[in-house]
């Protein structure tokens, strides 16, 4: 019976065409998506090679004390880059279209970083949604980046399989 009242559900209803559980989550303003990463010396390298910033205070461990750190630091954009992955991981076909951003803490190789997006603004467009994110990243609770983002989805609903 269950799956007769979803087939005729998702008939009537196109948003839920193609999902075979009644567990789907669907965006909604408040809702906090995120994903915790590690970087890596040769993730500061590719990225280096990729953006052509060859700042020695990503390479040098001496240049980035002289300056004021403790050790080589991540790139800030390669830190920030959680945020399009955390949103394109959920609504695969998102279409990334701003972000502002705001530098607060270094970032160092071999750290843990959490990537959090939090929905706070939904809109309906032309068979689309624009949502508006807060987005901040965190080391041990504190906040290195943060900043908001806009992003078109193609749905609302998420694909749980790429979370945390």
């Amino acid at each position: 019976m269950a799956m007769l009242t979803r087939s005729l559900v998702s008939a009537s209803i196109p948003f839920l065409r193609g999902f075979s559980s009644a567990a789907t989550s669907f965006l909604k303003t408040g809702d906090v998506l995120k994903r915790a990463r590690i970087f890596t010396s040769e993730e500061v390298l590719d990225y280096s090679k990729v953006s052509h910033d060859s700042n020695p205070l990503h390479f040098d461990s001496e240049s980035a004390q002289n300056a004021g750190f403790e050790d080589r630091v991540v790139h800030g954009m390669l830190v920030a880059g959680l945020f399009p992955k955390i949103i394109s991981s959920h609504f695969p076909g998102a279409i990334y279209v701003s972000q502002s951003l705001h530098f607060r803490s270094p970032v160092y190789i071999g750290e843990e970083i959490v990537g959090e997006v939090r929905a706070i603004n939904i809109r309906e467009k032309k068979n689309r949604y624009l949502a508006k994110f807060k987005t901040a990243c965190f080391k041990n609770g504190s906040v290195v980046i943060d900043g908001e983002a806009m992003a078109i989805l193609p749905t609302l609903a998420m694909d749980e399989e790429n979370t945390l």
